[in-house]
């Protein structure tokens, strides 16, 4: 990516008005939400749940301008064969995918205590 393709993204995802919608829940998040509502969750039911928010396009134009996307999303085809990264951008929204390696214990650096302690 050059620095005028960078810019334009850039600016495209912090466009006034519009915010990014983290639809990056991996399947035992979303099997959270899902059995709160009594609904199974497999590939096809999770991947229905995306394709109707993706499908939104109208308000995803006027109010999204990026989304946030799990390894399995941005893999996945909606029922007709159209992959739903091909829903977003249609949208006008830029796909974006969260890398996860899981969570790690948080390392601070060591600093000195500006009073003479450590």
């Amino acid at each position: 990516m050059n620095v005028d393709q960078l810019t334009k993204t850039a600016n495209a995802m912090v466009a006034a008005g519009k915010g990014i919608l983290a639809a990056d829940e991996s399947p035992s998040t979303i099997e959270k939400r899902f059995e709160a509502i009594g609904v199974k969750s497999t590939a096809e039911t999770r991947r229905d749940y995306r394709e109707l928010l993706f499908r939104s396009t109208t308000a995803l134009a006027k109010h999204i301008s990026g989304i946030i996307l799990f390894d399995e999303t941005i893999r996945q085809d909606a029922q007709d064969g159209t992959a739903l990264v091909a829903l977003i951008e249609r949208a006008g929204c830029i796909p974006g995918i969260k890398v996860d390696a899981g969570a790690k214990p948080l390392v601070l650096p060591f600093r000195r205590d500006p009073h003479g302690g450590t």
